[in-house]
């Protein structure tokens, strides 16, 4: 999940592997779902069915040139004739992590063109800490200009936040494939219909990629795609970068042999135990898993994040609060 090469080098390495590659999900992609999605359900109520758009905001409307700026600026690649771009939030309706119904909030991108059939292009963002960093909130994270540099090339551009991120009620069920893939696919249904309602169609084509957490995530969306989660699109390319493939095999032994930098190593295991104690009751009381006196601080996050005395290298764009 980390690596010592900067994010948004490896998030622009991840849209020029899928600009690239059109292939198949290889059979090792199975292993990234750690249990089965309810992507066969098409329906969140009667009255609500799965993507279902609950409100649709236009963010940012960009020029060809203020495209260029923009990414160049950040050190993402721009198309060497950027088209004029539209950001929009989406909140939508989905399923939870329990499979009740809830809603998430994800960026959908269309390029300011005339050419009517789109396909789409998703990116999954990697571990963010808080809810203001998902890419529906955050305007200069990776989640919101990989999007914008897909729309500049033509595509209809998509980043979902995940359960509990961005605008989405409750906490971020952190690492757990099904509901990465069911925010996901749903937001494919969501923009699919706001296309729709500014003119514009899809082709059926899906491109994804993704970089650390949204590397398995990517995986994972490509392998429901290819079962058919969503009728009437397919999978086109597939390039996930940097995921957390082996956690117990690799990333786990890492960490207890102190490979991995403490602080991070710290970060990412209190967010996981966090996590998937909420989802399949791993002990009773946070004493239980972690050492005084971060037992009584590491509960009470929104997202699971770690204690304040032990958080991850601070960046300007994923700055833990606890």
């Amino acid at each position: 999940m980390t690596n010592s090469l900067p994010k948004r080098l490896l998030a622009a390495a991840a849209c020029a592997a899928l600009v690239v590659t059109v292939l198949s999900v290889p059979a090792t992609a199975s292993a990234a779902i750690t249990r089965p999605a309810a992507t066969a359900v098409t329906a969140v109520t009667a009255e609500a069915p799965r993507g279902a758009i609950v409100s649709a905001t236009r963010l940012d409307r960009l020029s060809p040139a203020q495209v260029a700026a923009t990414l160049r600026t950040a050190g993402f690649p721009a198309p060497e004739h950027p088209l004029g771009v539209d950001v929009y939030r989406v909140v939508y309706r989905t399923i939870g992590a329990d499979g009740r119904p809830t809603t998430a909030s994800g960026v959908v991108t269309l390029p300011r063109s005339r050419d009517g059939r789109l396909p789409f292009a998703v990116y999954e963002h990697g571990t963010l800490p808080t809810k203001r960093y998902a890419p529906s909130v955050s305007a200069d994270g990776d989640g919101r200009l990989v999007p914008v540099m897909f729309a500049a090339a033509g595509f209809a551009g998509l980043a979902p936040d995940y359960l509990g991120l961005g605008l989405g009620p409750g906490r971020h069920p952190y690492m757990d494939t099904a509901s990465e893939v069911t925010a996901s696919a749903d937001l494919l249904r969501a923009a699919r219909d706001l296309a729709a309602r500014h003119g514009r169609t899809l082709d059926g084509r899906v491109m994804v990629t993704g970089f650390s957490q949204g590397g398995q995530a990517a995986m994972a969306l490509g392998r429901a795609l290819q079962q058919g989660a969503v009728p009437g699109l397919r999978l086109a390319a597939l390039a996930p970068i940097s995921g957390p493939y082996a956690v117990e095999r690799a990333e786990l032994p890492a960490v207890l042999s102190g490979d991995i930098e403490p602080h991070t190593a710290t970060f990412y295991l209190a967010y996981w135990i966090t996590s998937m104690n909420r989802l399949h009751h791993l002990y009773d009381t946070p004493g239980q898993a972690f050492r005084a006196p971060y037992d009584t601080t590491v509960g009470g996050s929104s997202t699971g994040c770690t204690p304040r005395s032990r958080s991850p290298p601070r960046s300007r764009r994923a700055r833990p609060s606890c």
